[in-house]
């Protein structure tokens, strides 16, 4: 592999940890107030079915990006009710999450574009475009330091930015706010907060709120701007992996991120293996396709070391009289 390779595999990387990265952050809020979503995956589809709809019929993507957004809010306070307000079974809510949205999208897909659950080609200005940074072009051609900013840096798409900005954010949200302070607070210890006269249904629900607007870019992404449209069960249990890289880097937003490039850089070698062969020996498709998930398994089961969550996650507050 030469250096344009390797720049063309960390370019790969970048492009493919981005949902991850934001499912992950999502997670990172709903957990760390207590309540343990399972649901990722479904509000990432559902935000990514709203948002190639939307922007397929406006042409601007943009409002297909508010779309992704207000429908995985939608999803996610549907999570709140069932957890949070009726005190339900947060595994169990989150689960029925992810089926709805795999059921709501293939139904609707089908129904409004007869396309087999997937939606037309967007048009212009349905998608968001990569943002070429300015001397890109010219750069190219510097050694080493020129297709970093060329082909890494430059070319990226605007979620790829935000992903990778929202890491600094969160951490100074959880670690140097108020509202971060309480929010790991009632995530730990809910009756103290309670007792400190703070709603903690309030703080609850507002982090859902932080987890659906997440959910909902990550959504977007896919469908507008990895991709020109949707795709039936197009996240591909990404939202899961997101989760398994939430406990790998144990709740902890800057360790989540190098978590979450680990599992892109897997995903991305998967894709540049394919149709490779050992000693002469052709190596299944599916093995190399199904190698990050392996590996996933791996990770978490030999290398995580002990991971303790937020103490009352999955565990809802009931207010003493």
């Amino acid at each position: 592999m030469d250096y344009a390779d390797i720049i063309s595999a960390l370019a790969a990387t970048l492009r493919l940890t981005t949902p991850l990265l934001l499912a992950c952050l999502a997670g990172l809020y709903s957990e760390r107030s207590g309540v343990f979503d399972i649901g990722l995956e479904g509000k990432m589809l559902a935000g990514a079915f709203g948002a190639a709809t939307v922007a397929y019929l406006t042409g601007n993507a943009w409002l297909g990006l508010l779309a992704a957004i207000g429908v995985s809010i939608l999803m996610a306070m549907l999570h709140a009710v069932a957890s949070i307000t009726l005190k339900g079974n947060q595994i169990i809510s989150g689960v029925a999450i992810n089926f709805l949205a795999q059921g709501l999208t293939a139904v609707l897909g089908l129904a409004w574009f007869h396309q087999g659950g997937r939606t037309p080609q967007l048009p212009d200005g349905g998608r968001f475009p990569s943002i070429v940074w300015p001397g890109a072009t010219q750069f190219e051609t510097v050694p080493i330091i020129g297709p970093i900013y060329s082909d890494l840096i430059s070319g990226q798409n605007i979620f790829v930015y935000v992903a990778f900005l929202a890491v600094p954010i969160t951490w100074w949200v959880l670690y140097r706010t108020r509202f971060g302070l309480r929010l790991r607070a009632v995530g730990e210890n809910p009756k103290a907060v309670d007792t400190a006269g703070i709603s903690v249904t309030l703080l609850r629900y507002r982090a859902l709120l932080i987890t659906g607007v997440l959910c909902g870019i990550a959504g977007a992404y896919f469908s507008i701007a990895q991709s020109n449209g949707f795709i039936n069960n197009m996240t591909a249990g990404k939202g899961y992996i997101a989760l398994a890289a939430l406990i790998f880097a144990k709740w902890r937003p800057v360790p989540a991120m190098f978590a979450c490039l680990l599992f892109g850089f897997l995903d991305a070698e998967q894709i540049r293996l394919q149709g490779s062969s050992i000693f002469g020996w052709q190596i299944p498709v599916q093995f190399i396709q199904a190698l990050p998930y392996i590996l996933t398994c791996v990770l978490l089961a030999g290398f995580i070391g002990k991971a303790i969550g937020p103490k009352a996650g999955g565990i809802p507050y009931v207010k003493e009289r």
